[in-house]
C-alpha cells in the first residue's frame, strides 16, 4: 500500500512539473502549445481551458450531405422520380448480391426485403416471432423506406445513389411486395400517398420524458 501511495505521489509531481513548472513557454504542456498553434481555427479557441484546438467546424456543404432524413409525413422528400422497371434493374445491379435475386435475404446478415407469406398476414408476429418480416408485411411508412435506402444503401457505398435512383428502387420494392402496381412512377407526391398494408398497427412513441416513462 505504501508503495502504491509513493507511486501516485511521484506521478502527481511529474504532472505538476509538466503543467506548472517555471515561467515561459517551456512551462506549457504539449496540449497548451498545440492550442496556441490552432487558436485561430477553432470557435471559442483554446486558452479558456475548454478546447485543445483540434478539429474544425463542419461546412454547410458537409452538413447538407448528411441532412437527408425523411420523416414519415414525407414533407422533406426531394425532387425526382423513378419507375418500377428502373428500380428492378438497379436492384439487380446493386442489391441482389446481399438481399438475394428475389429479395429473399441471405441469413444471417442480410434480411429479406420481398415477400408476403400467407401465415404472416394479419400482423401476427407476436404469436410467432419466427415469421419472416419484410417491407410488405412489416414497414410502417413508404416514405421512410426512401429515407433508409437513401442514407444506408448500398452497404458498400451508402449515400451514393441519386434521388431518381432511390425513387426507382423504392418503387420496385413496394411493387414487388404488392403494395403498388408495377406500372407506378414514384415521385414525392406519389410516395406520400402510399399507405403501407399495416401502417395502423404501429404506435407512435409520443413520450416526452417525466413521470410517464416506465
Amino acid at each position: 500500500m505504501n508503495g502504491l501511495r509513493g507511486l501516485l505521489t511521484l506521478m502527481a509531481m511529474v504532472v505538476a512539473h509538466g503543467c506548472g513548472g517555471s515561467s515561459g513557454d517551456g512551462a506549457k504542456s504539449g496540449l497548451d502549445r498545440l492550442g496556441d498553434r490552432d487558436a485561430g481555427t477553432v470557435p471559442g479557441g483554446p486558452g479558456s481551458g475548454q478546447r485543445y484546438g483540434l478539429g474544425r467546424a463542419a461546412t454547410v456543404t458537409q452538413i447538407a450531405a448528411w441532412n437527408t432524413d425523411i420523416a414519415p409525413d414525407g414533407q422533406a422528400l426531394p425532387l425526382g422520380k423513378g419507375t418500377v422497371t428502373e428500380g428492378a434493374a438497379l436492384y439487380a445491379a446493386q442489391c441482389q448480391q446481399c438481399h438475394g435475386t428475389k429479395g429473399e435475404g441471405m441469413a444471417p446478415a442480410y434480411p429479406a426485403l420481398i415477400g408476403r407469406p400467407t401465415e404472416a398476414e394479419g400482423f401476427v408476429f407476436a404469436k410467432d416471432p419466427k415469421l419472416v418480416r419484410t417491407i410488405g408485411n412489416y414497414w410502417s411508412h413508404a416514405t421512410t423506406l426512401y429515407d433508409y435506402v437513401k442514407r444506408a444503401m448500398p452497404l458498400t457505398a451508402p449515400g451514393s445513389l441519386t434521388d431518381d435512383q432511390v425513387y426507382a428502387l423504392t418503387a420496385y420494392l413496394l411493387a414487388a411486395n404488392g403494395v403498388i402496381p408495377d406500372t407506378t412512377t414514384l415521385d414525392a407526391a406519389a410516395l406520400r400517398a402510399v399507405k403501407m398494408p399495416y401502417a395502423d398497427r404501429f404506435v407512435a412513441d409520443d413520450r416526452r420524458g417525466g413521470a410517464e416513462i416506465k
